[in-house]
């Protein structure tokens, strides 16, 4: 559902948009903590069914943002876009984080969005939106990651052996 906005609240998002750059996501996102968000979404795929993937994206396109695009409907595209519905168990889940919106979005899967609850979804993202306030984008990500984890061990324990179906490294846009 894209926002209906004013003109001038189109322009001024488009503005926030086009300010922030790739270089800020690199900032916010260095090599050390892709490599630590890589490795706990690996340790996590061990102890549950589920599929992780993790983008983070600096800003959308100064069109996308004057158009009222919204943060869900960019993360549901990307979701799409990536195959992160393409599952043998229908246990896909994207965390998609904007950073010039300054929000988090989770998209699962259906069999996952069955069993969690909105409440659960939106206290992980806010433990990133907290940590990330006060620009510590490393220890948060990392706090939320091991809080999906431990909810999808809950609902979708390890049953032995299996493919890692997407891959595990964080995707920087």
């Amino acid at each position: 559902m894209t926002q209906h906005l004013t003109f001038g609240q189109r322009c001024g998002r488009a503005l926030k948009h086009w300010r922030t750059s790739p270089a800020t996501a690199r900032a916010a996102f260095p090599e050390t903590t892709l490599k630590a968000i890589e490795t706990a979404i690996a340790d996590g795929e061990k102890i549950h069914r589920a599929e992780v993937r993790l983008i983070v994206e600096a800003a959308l396109t100064p069109g996308m943002a004057y158009r009222g695009v919204t943060n869900r409907e960019r993360a549901r595209e990307l979701f799409a876009h990536y195959g992160v519905w393409d599952t043998e168990d229908n246990c896909g889940v994207l965390i998609y984080i904007n950073l010039a919106a300054h929000q988090v979005d989770i998209v699962a899967d259906r069999h996952v969005g069955r069993r969690i609850t909105p409440e659960q979804w939106q206290a992980i993202c806010r433990t990133m939106t907290a940590g990330f306030a006060s620009g510590n984008y490393h220890d948060s990500s990392l706090q939320a990651l091991g809080e999906l984890n431990s909810l999808l061990q809950h609902h979708f324990p390890a049953s032995g052996e299996r493919s890692n179906q997407l891959p595990n490294e964080a995707i920087l846009l």
